[in-house]
């Protein structure tokens, strides 16, 4: 026992000459210190020159600058800022107290104290452990393993628990931001607006799906990141104070504080990387997406090789963005290891030892044995050590504060440019004033300078809707597109029920444009607009869309199956009158599920579009070039039913065989010029 005790104290001693020599050598207290003050100079380097450098998107310049003219990736950091957006945030997915979701979070609080307690009586029986080994105590070491052994069960029972309750929380966490967030873009024509009229989002589904998801994870990692060393910190400072004073602990507190300062400093890009980031993996998805969307035009001009350098330009970018973040973290990542693990462990070590190396009167372990003196160090010392590491955890928690700022602010702009879309507010490139023509300098007022000044005070939303039954008419409404391009100064016209009008012209004279303001995608920019409520009016374009789901589904789209308000039967009628009853039996009946869009031919698609429309019965109905693959008898028994169930058609077409369908004539000259009259027996347009 006495030559164990001997090789004991040798270490002892050889230890404590080891931490003289570095804290009195100055030698390795510069060298030391010239290392951590290179690579911080090297961090600060790469910031100012590298960090940043403008990576030039293959799709433009999607995030614009703001009206401040700071873009959204300066704005990320640590501040009041990020933290009023989390509070934002916070309130939608935790919606109240009692909820399920504060429930798991209290689930995950009190599983973190139990893993705190498990871990000291872990500290403490393994130390007992140690103890009897030393003392070559048999009986006690059976007593203190077989204590280890029935704990087996609670200690894996409390760590899965609190991963279960971690993903638990994370995901009711996505489930009500998702909820929120979706029925926010789906209110109205939001999802139309926010990538046709407001330039500020360039992949909606990008925040939706994936930054999302990744905010949700990590609130719920950095509740547990942060909630476990503050606990470790609270519960060891409290045991370490009776044991070495309180010194020690407020010792290590001061370290957390400087440390954290520091490294704030320091991390303040990792923010606007993540924005960057998550900005760029968007549009690299979004061009493969196109690429599928559109596979069949690409394979029709052979542009896979063109198609190829648009992708590998695009991940090119993303990966040199990767590749500076990297590199960024990197060097990050070796200050904070130092400063945050093993700084924090020297301290640690420096602070346990100051007690048994202080003599004098008030020693108290002047008098104990050498098994009493070992296993109060061991206790005191790894309580320390474990506190030390727990406020080296917290100090690189901080590190993922940062992180999550970046998916803060991408969330929350998302969150923005809804509730700004939901109130008719958007922002988009508008076309120059410097390109309007300039005022007289005579102070006249000619036609042009009524023109000009009309143009200027024109403002998205100055228009009203008045809503009437079975009639649409225009009174001074100009055809306006959402970035300002005046295509007609002024509409004024009127259509009643009954009043089948073909309109017609060229491309880019303002047909779409029309249409468009008559479904309310687009905004009116002055006048008055009366017209039927927006499920009175149904538009068919020439590509039909076709929803996922049944072949019923098909047909009654928007509506839903218990919605449907008619039987199969007469639902069949429908397929009849447009030729195609043969569908329920070769799909299989009303409930076969089919990629409908890639089953049907081009003509099959536009019958069933029609069908949709004579099972709907709308007092207007727009069609857009609707019936081009529909052979002419098929096409003229649909145009001639629609007449007979009350439907008033809004026609564009360029086939000669329709112009007999109709009454009147919208006529636009692509000038800025357009004529409304009826249509003359002689007449017609097209070929």
């Amino acid at each position: 026992m006495g030559q164990v005790q001997s090789r004991a104290n040798k270490v002892f001693e050889l230890r404590d000459q080891a931490l003289i020599k570095l804290g009195t050598n100055p030698k390795a207290t510069l060298a030391g210190g010239a290392t951590i003050g290179l690579i911080w100079w090297a961090i600060l380097k790469w910031r100012s020159q590298k960090g940043f450098s403008s990576s030039h998107s293959v799709l433009g310049s999607a995030e614009k600058p703001t009206a401040k003219g700071a873009s959204a990736e300066s704005r990320v950091a640590v501040d009041v800022v990020f933290f009023n957006r989390l509070w934002r945030l916070l309130k939608i997915i935790v919606p109240g107290f009692l909820t399920p979701e504060t429930g798991y979070i209290i689930l995950v609080a009190a599983t973190l104290v139990l893993r705190t307690y498990c871990d000291v009586w872990m500290l403490k029986n393994g130390t007992a452990i140690e103890r009897t080994i030393i003392e070559r105590n048999y009986a006690g070491f059976i007593v203190v393993i077989s204590k280890f052994i029935f704990m087996f069960f609670p200690l894996a029972a409390i760590n899965n628990l609190l991963r279960y309750g971690l993903d638990e929380m994370s995901l009711r966490f996505r489930s009500n931001l998702n909820h929120y967030l979706y029925s926010q873009y789906l209110s109205g024509f939001t999802y139309y607006k926010v990538s046709n009229l407001d330039s500020r989002i360039a992949n909606a589904d990008q925040l939706l799906t994936q930054d999302v998801h990744k905010f949700c994870c990590s609130v719920a990692e950095l509740y547990s990141n942060i909630s476990k060393p503050i606990l470790d910190i609270i519960i060891y400072a409290r045991k370490l104070s009776g044991a070495i004073g309180i010194q020690g602990p407020l010792s290590m507190l001061g370290y957390l504080i400087l440390s954290g300062i520091i490294l704030t400093r320091l991390r303040r890009p990792i923010g606007r990387f993540t924005v960057k980031e998550q900005r760029l993996e968007g549009e690299f998805r979004f061009v493969n997406s196109r690429l599928i969307t559109a596979s069949e035009e690409i394979a029709f001009y052979n542009g896979n090789e063109a198609e190829r350098i648009v992708l590998d330009k695009t991940f090119n970018i993303l990966i040199e963005h990767l590749r500076s973040s990297m590199q960024f973290k990197f060097l990050l990542g070796i200050v904070d290891s130092i400063i945050a693990k093993y700084c924090a462990t020297l301290v640690g070590y420096f602070v346990v030892s100051r007690p048994f190396f202080e003599t004098g009167p008030g020693d108290k372990y002047a008098n104990m044995s050498y098994s009493s003196l070992m296993e109060d160090y061991y206790k005191s010392g790894r309580m320390l050590i474990n506190m030390a590491r727990a406020v080296g955890r917290l100090v690189l928690a901080g590190r993922e504060l940062t992180k999550l700022a970046g998916y803060t602010a991408r969330v929350t702009e998302l969150m923005d440019v809804l509730t700004d879309l939901n109130k008719g507010i958007y922002k988009r490139t508008m076309v120059a004033q410097s390109s309007l023509p300039p005022l007289s300098a005579d102070g006249s007022s000619s036609e042009n300078d009524q023109a000009a000044i009309r143009r200027r005070s024109l403002k998205p939303g100055a228009g009203n809707i008045i809503r009437e039954d079975r009639v649409i008419r225009f009174e001074d409404v100009p055809l306006v597109t959402p970035n300002g391009d005046i295509l007609i100064d002024s509409l004024n016209f009127e259509v009643k029920s009954g009043m089948n009008v073909l309109v017609c012209g060229p491309n880019g004279c303002g047909k779409s444009s029309l249409f468009r303001i008559l479904g309310e995608l687009w905004p009116i920019f002055g006048g008055n607009l009366t017209k039927p409520t927006k499920e009175k009016l149904f538009y068919i374009p020439q590509r039909p869309y076709l929803a996922l789901g049944t072949l019923r589904d098909q047909v009654i789209y928007p509506r839903t199956k218990d919605k449907m308000g008619i039987t199969d039967d007469e639902l069949y009628r429908y397929l009849e009158n447009v030729q195609l009853g043969y569908l329920v039996k070769r799909e299989g009946g009303w409930d076969a599920v089919q990629d409908w869009a890639d089953i049907l031919s081009g003509g099959e698609k536009q019958r069933v579009a029609m069908a949709r429309l004579f099972y709907h019965k709308p007092q207007f109905a727009i069609l857009d070039e609707c019936t081009s693959a529909v052979s002419v008898d098929v096409e003229g028994f649909m145009y001639e039913h629609c007449k007979e169930i009350g439907i008033t058609l809004f026609t564009v077409s360029h086939r000669k065989s329709l112009w007999r369908y109709h009454e009147y004539v919208l006529q636009f000259d692509g000038r800025g010029a357009y004529e409304f009259k009826k249509i003359d027996g002689e007449e017609s347009w097209g070929s």
